[in-house]
């Protein structure tokens, strides 16, 4: 019986095989790629390799940490270092030794789905942080689990839910409620006592009649500027016209129409930046002066727990997508006048019949949780600039209830009053009011 000779090769090295690599994507010609399903697969297939090789760079990083490569050329260290040597941001670089040394250390699982192309490096920052969030007194064997359990939410979900999921990940361990509640109370606090403390604000006068600034912002603020701003910027018949005009034109599929939008907004309105700043513009130019230590001005929905609010223990929800700690939710409602009767207290009538002529600050705020805009069909002007209005008029008999309010900006308020005009009102299910107005003939 013939023996069967076994070849062994040895081994590349690291550098070898990467310029193998880079040999073989000069070969790479994506032409023969047709259709979706086929730039599906490749996208998946490239994604898999980035992720695998940003692995390997990682590790390299690390070991260029643990030799102190920096020390012989002076640099303040090995952030300092990798920045220079591949031209990065100082920040990124900072970022990428903090990773590549908690991958070397701390996070095994990681290390491996990161090698294997099943994570992105985006999912391994967020690992990283919240596990290094984590409070003392954890053993090894609940440290593991919990990275277990990140690394495989993290091979089905993006980032970004990963790193809210990961707020809560004490779970993993089978503690209480209460526990995971605080835990995630905590994280919350410190992420906003932190971008509280990055908040900066800088601006420089151009010379022709412009300023450039630059500003940090916590979350929660930009949320507030970020809705103002796009509520004055995105009239809400905009896409509706601009469709129903693609559609006269002859434009057939969806994606025709959906280009023809798109290129119809362009033309009226200029690029999303331009209107945007043009939005900031405006609502410079209405913020009040007269009382500038008054409420918040820009209604923001908050969604949370009864009993986590009572505690300021856990987490709240914007209608924005960020999350807030319960204590910031408490300060919130001392700033913003949310109401008791929002809280479950019982000490703020909202309904005033006749005794009352104008509407409450009470009414006002419990109605920003229905409207976002004036009512007015196709006003976009936002819920904070608007005028409660009386549906039966008061100086006919109307009462000033909630039930009877409607937001209105100046514009259309004064309109609801013109004799040229008629208006027409519809209540929603859900008791939100819409006003049409038509001129009379």
């Amino acid at each position: 019986m013939a023996a069967i000779a076994t070849v062994r090769t040895a081994p590349l090295g690291t550098v070898e095989t990467l310029r193998r690599i880079d040999g073989l994507l000069d070969r790479l010609d994506t032409g023969d790629v047709r259709g979706g399903a086929a730039a599906a697969l490749s996208l998946g297939e490239v994604d898999r390799l980035i992720a695998r090789l940003q692995s390997v760079r990682l590790s390299l990083v690390a070991e260029a940490d643990r030799s102190e490569i920096a020390s012989g050329s002076g640099l303040t260290g090995t952030s300092a270092w990798l920045a220079l040597s591949t031209r990065r941001d100082g920040g990124q670089a900072a970022r990428d030794v903090r990773l590549a040394a908690a991958l070397d250390s701390d996070l095994p699982a990681t290390r491996a789905a990161l090698a294997a192309g099943d994570v992105s490096t985006e999912h391994a920052h967020v690992i990283a942080r919240a596990t290094a969030q984590l409070p003392d007194g954890l053993s090894l064997h609940e440290r593991a689990a919990i990275e277990g359990d990140l690394v495989r939410r993290a091979r089905l979900v993006d980032p970004a839910t990963l790193r809210k999921e990961g707020r809560r990940i004490l779970s993993a361990t089978e503690r209480s409620r209460a526990e995971v509640d605080a835990h995630e109370d905590h994280v919350l606090r410190a992420e906003e006592e932190a971008a509280l403390a990055k908040s900066r604000l800088t601006w420089h006068h151009n010379g022709d009649g412009t300023t450039t600034g630059h500003f940090t912002l916590p979350s929660l603020a930009a949320a507030i500027l970020a809705k103002t701003v796009q509520q004055i910027a995105s009239p809400r018949r905009f896409a509706q016209r601009a469709a129903t005009v693609a559609k006269a034109a002859g434009a057939g599929t969806r994606a025709e129409v959906e280009v023809a939008t798109w290129d119809a907004f362009r033309t009226a309105d200029g690029d999303w930046a331009h209107r945007y700043g043009k939005a900031f513009v405006e609502l410079l130019e209405h913020l009040p002066t007269d009382s500038l230590s008054g409420k918040v001005a820009a209604t923001v929905v908050v969604t949370i727990d009864h009993d986590r609010l009572e505690a300021a223990v856990g987490a709240a929800h914007l209608d924005t997508g960020q999350d807030l700690s319960a204590g910031e939710v408490r300060r919130l409602a001392c700033n913003a006048g949310i109401l008791p009767a929002v809280l479950g207290g019982r000490s703020v009538p909202l309904d005033l019949g006749r005794q009352e002529r104008f509407f409450t600050e009470a009414q006002r705020t419990a109605l920003a949780t229905r409207y976002d805009s004036c009512a007015a069909h196709g006003c976009d002007r936002p819920y904070a600039w608007s005028e409660l209005h009386h549906e039966d008029p008061w100086s006919r008999g109307g009462r000033t209830d909630l039930a009877k309010a409607v937001p209105l900006c100046g514009h259309h308020h004064r309109r609801a009053h013109d004799g040229r005009y008629s208006h027409h009102v519809v209540t929603d299910v859900q008791g939100r009011k819409t006003v049409t107005f038509a001129l009379r003939r």
